[in-house]
């Protein structure tokens, strides 16, 4: 797993870099979350591939438990990929998600970026 470490006005946002999908339960998302390679990054963009499918579909409650934790310690998160293939459910979600200010659904990183260094 590789680390990008974006800085803006003493912001920092990290980006999760890998193929392979790394947050599979709550746990992972927690060791995520106090890896010593974000550099205290208190925001992170992942890619909707490295978070297991399950979390995309709501009826399991996996997302829930997930982002539960992001929220918790204080962590904003944009996950990043294409969204069109959502359930009804799912859209609904990422658009309540996005008018907040903690957890983002974005098209791409550069999205990621404005949305993440510009949450209070």
């Amino acid at each position: 797993m590789g680390i990008i470490i974006y800085e803006k006005e003493m912001v920092k946002v990290a980006e999760v870099v890998t193929d392979g999908i790394i947050i599979t339960n709550a746990q992972d998302a927690l060791d995520l979350i106090v890896d010593p390679a974000l550099e205290g990054s208190r925001r992170i963009i992942i890619d909707r591939k490295n978070i297991a499918p399950e979390f995309f579909d709501l009826s399991t409650r996996f997302a829930g438990g997930i982002l539960q934790k992001f929220v918790m310690y204080r962590v904003k998160l944009a996950i990043v990929g294409d969204f069109s293939d959502a359930s009804e459910p799912l859209r609904a979600f990422i658009c309540e998600s996005n008018r907040g200010n903690e957890i983002f659904f974005c098209p791409d990183v550069e999205n990621a970026k404005t949305k993440l260094f510009g949450a209070e």
